[in-house]
């Protein structure tokens, strides 16, 4: 019987090492460790560590997911799927796509020009128009005109920013606050009841016409916040009851005796009397009032309720989690009715905006609008932080301010300007399918989306 093959050890090609080659080898490998760790080894001295630039750590932090990456890059891609849709629906555009392979040009160019030429009279009609400033220092215009713009883009901020705090703070808090239109009907009504009805000196009567519309809000904030509080009944489903009771309930009041103007047949109160309005900053020509400096001033006191604030502390951390806040000692019921009622009273100073400021001066069915439903948006897009909140107000104060100059000079649908705000919004809450577009850096946008998913 043969004896079997030794296993070898190391290159097939190459004779198994002996013994006294393996101690010698090991030896070798002692000595030279023993070199490298004295004093004056070779590694003694450590290699230098190579920093990144500052360049290197900006570009990297700033093509990563973090919320102004994805803010930023939500805009972009809104703009670009709105300019799609442009193109889509103008037909002498489209019609040029049919001979696209033949001359490709006509195609372009015309799709350059119409959305070139849209976005241009947005920016002109909300932030600053060359053509107005040239005009003023030429002496062929005004300073009105150049201001006019961003006139237009407070007015419409103002409004929004309260109601968008509204929502915030339910949402800080833990409740979906849908109610915000309802909340804002109320408030609009009653201020502006106290507004023609009541005889008060100028000054005191501003005042009042304020206060009432907070406090129409605060009542309709009370009413979903008890529900819930006491009874357990959804704030969604009692918001959204509430908001078609107090339009219902416009629409009922503006036709009464004592409200209508008496002197119209359409459904249109009595005017607002000059005392109770808000004054305007830039005079008689020029629309933005005062509300857009206590729309800055309800964005600080909530800022400060929220964290400065014991109250504020009860709030986030019922927010965060109820049962262990009640373990804790907060009363859960007592911290939703006041979520609801600051909301409330926030959202009713937006609607007194409307009626009291220059929107309008007297109760309508549509004098709200949809500052309610928008306030949503903007809480959304400000992830319901109270600066935040104000930014994304202002920006959709822009799109609207700029939006109606784009249908006047480019013939494009005002819808067309929710549709672009309808999307900035869906991209910011979908921060995975923008770092997905943009390959974004997948560490910080998992960190992202982990926040927006504990409720922000």
């Amino acid at each position: 019987m043969t004896n079997p093959p030794t296993p070898q050890s190391g290159s097939p090609d190459k004779e198994p090492a002996s013994e006294a080659q393996a101690a010698q080898n090991a030896l070798g490998n002692t000595e030279r460790a023993e070199v490298a760790t004295e004093p004056g080894g070779p590694a003694s001295k450590p290699e230098p560590e190579q920093k990144p630039s500052l360049g290197r750590l900006f570009m990297d932090n700033l093509w990563a997911a973090n919320t102004f990456t994805v803010t930023l890059l939500s805009l972009v891609l809104a703009i670009v799927v709105g300019a799609v849709l442009m193109i889509i629906s103008d037909p002498a555009v489209l019609s040029t796509y049919s001979y696209i392979t033949s001359r490709p040009s006509d195609a372009l160019n015309s799709s350059w020009t119409l959305v070139s030429e849209a976005y241009a009279n947005l920016f002109k009609g909300s932030v600053f128009d060359p053509e107005a400033f040239s005009g003023w220092v030429n002496g062929t215009g005004s300073w009105q005109a150049v201001l006019a713009p961003i006139s237009e883009t407070l007015t419409y901020t103002a409004p929004l920013v309260f109601t968008g705090l509204s929502v915030a703070l339910a949402f800080r808090g833990g409740l979906f606050n849908i109610g915000a239109q309802g909340q804002a009907t109320i408030g609009v009504i009653m201020a502006a009841l106290a507004g023609f009805l009541l005889p008060l000196p100028p000054g005191l009567h501003l005042l009042v016409a304020v206060l009432a519309g907070a406090l129409g809000g605060a009542i309709w904030g009370f009413i979903p916040g008890i529900l819930k509080a006491r009874a357990g009944a959804h704030e969604v489903i009692n918001t959204i009851m509430l908001n078609y009771v107090a339009t219902y309930f416009l629409t009922w009041l503006i036709v009464q005796n004592g409200v209508q103007d008496p002197n119209r047949t359409d459904a249109i109160s009595k005017a607002v009397d000059t005392s109770a309005q808000l004054p305007r900053l830039l005079g008689d020509n020029l629309r933005v009032h005062a509300g857009i400096l206590l729309a800055v001033l309800a964005t600080w006191a909530v800022a400060w309720l929220l964290n400065r604030s014991t109250l504020g502390f009860e709030l986030r951390a019922v927010g965060a989690n109820p049962d262990a806040a009640r373990t804790a000692g907060i009363s859960v019921t007592r911290t939703y009715i006041l979520i609801m009622v600051f909301a409330g009273i926030l959202a009713g100073l937006g609607g007194s905006n409307m009626v009291l400021g220059s929107t309008a001066s007297a109760l309508t069915p549509l004098v709200v609008a949809q500052i309610g439903f928008d306030g949503i948006l903007v809480a959304l897009l400000g992830r319901v932080k109270p600066w935040g909140v104000l930014l994304a107000a202002l920006l959709f104060g822009a799109l609207q301010a700029g939006g109606n100059r784009m249908q006047s000079y480019s013939g494009i649908s005002l819808e067309l300007v929710t549709v672009l705000q309808a999307l900035i919004v869906i991209f910011i809450a979908a921060p995975a399918l923008v770092k997905a577009i943009f390959q974004l850096r997948a560490a910080r946008a998992a960190r992202l989306q982990t926040s927006l998913a504990k409720g922000w």
